[in-house]
């Protein structure tokens, strides 16, 4: 008997459920008829696709409401079946772009406004525009019922997003990178570069290879693990890989510290608890250590020792994060020695949500100088 292999599934990402709905209101506030399905062009790629319509309504005369459900494929993404309202309405008078797109509730934002960005605004604009006479004008405003409280469980921070999630990508397919089936990708990079390089740079996401760059690391030496750095670990040791450096958010490298090698947040979390061992460490007092165990995320205890620190400069942030680095290159040490045999020196350096680096440890700062 064969066995056949099944190939993760590809979705779609937020902007095209936005685009898909938005499509199906402004086609019932034209015409006051639901849209079963709303097919148009991804742009990128160049692919055409048609997406559900759950349910669509006018709202007034000048307003309507289509609702699309998130399906981003065979990833472990938490946006999973998540609605995706798109209210299109008349424009007021004022308003002076043909299309006004706009972020309402569970749409985060940052610095620069509503965090919806460029692929979603072409996306949007293309789409409608070639649908409205040249003397029409429109306010598009997508919403994101569970935005807010699914943006807790991400680390958005991380980007400067805050109070929801983002119309983020740069193209219409979500590919399954958190599946097992893309670790096979990974590992043929890995394989590549441990070819021509001994040393290398492990790094979770794209804020991760640009704070490397900036720190003066080889372009070609950067790997993105994503969620994958425990398998990742395990086949640079068995590669002949020399040294590793591991650059990422706090909030997710700190998993490593309590020997947790698979960080997304569908597998294991004990983030809090294992700050608050670092805590212990450190010989912090009980009533600070009971602070971070108690707090919402690593980000909020981390903010918690920082005020500490300002009013009796005790250095507690940086007493704490040395002893959280030294147990990240230690553990991921030990963890590619069990697996492989193998001795790889591993060091780390950890950035907080506004990008700045907060510990580097005693062996990222010799492979950074060496």
């Amino acid at each position: 008997m064969t066995t056949k292999s099944t190939q993760a599934r590809s979705g779609y990402t937020l902007p095209v459920f936005a685009c898909a709905g938005a499509i199906a209101s402004l086609h019932q506030l034209i015409y006051a008829s639901a849209l079963p399905t709303a097919s148009f062009n991804l742009l990128n790629p160049n692919e055409t696709v048609e997406i559900p319509i759950e349910q669509s309504a006018l709202l007034s005369k000048t307003a309507a409401l289509a609702i699309t459900r998130s399906d981003p494929g065979d990833n472990l993404d938490l946006t999973r079946h998540t609605p995706v309202w798109s209210v299109v309405s008349w424009a007021e008078r004022d308003q002076t772009e043909q299309i006004l797109l706009e972020g309402g509730e569970g749409i985060g934002y940052h610095a620069q406004g509503d965090a919806i960005y460029a692929y979603a605004r072409k996306l949007i604009h293309t789409h409608l525009s070639a649908k409205l006479k040249s003397t029409q004008k429109i306010r598009v405003t997508i919403i994101l019922p569970e935005g807010r409280r699914l943006a807790l469980r991400t680390s958005n921070a991380a980007f400067g997003v805050v109070d929801g999630l983002s119309l983020l990508g740069t193209g219409g397919i979500a590919q399954p990178l958190s599946a097992p089936e893309q670790l096979t990708a990974y590992r043929k990079r890995l394989r590549q570069k441990a070819a021509v390089y001994q040393d290398l740079v492990f790094c979770l996401g794209e804020n991760g290879l640009d704070l490397a760059l900036r720190h003066g690391v080889d372009a070609q030496r950067r790997l993105k693990t994503a969620n994958w750095l425990g398998p990742l670990l395990v086949e640079a040791g068995e590669l002949g890989v020399r040294s590793i450096l591991l650059f990422g958010y706090h909030g997710k490298l700190i998993k490593l510290a309590g020997g947790i090698f698979h960080t997304h947040h569908h597998i294991a979390d004990a983030r809090q608890e294992i700050m608050a061992a670092c805590c212990i460490q450190a010989r912090l007092n009980t009533s600070v250590i009971q602070q971070v165990l108690a707090s919402s995320t690593v980000e909020a205890a981390l903010q918690i020792l920082r005020e500490l620190d300002h009013v009796d400069k005790e250095n507690r942030v940086e007493k704490v994060y040395e002893q959280m680095a030294e147990r990240i290159d230690t553990r991921s040490t030990a963890y590619i020695q069990t697996h492989t045999e193998r001795t790889v020196q591993v060091g780390s350096i950890l950035f907080d949500r506004q990008r700045q680096i907060i510990v580097k440890s005693k062996i990222a700062q010799f492979l950074l100088a060496n």
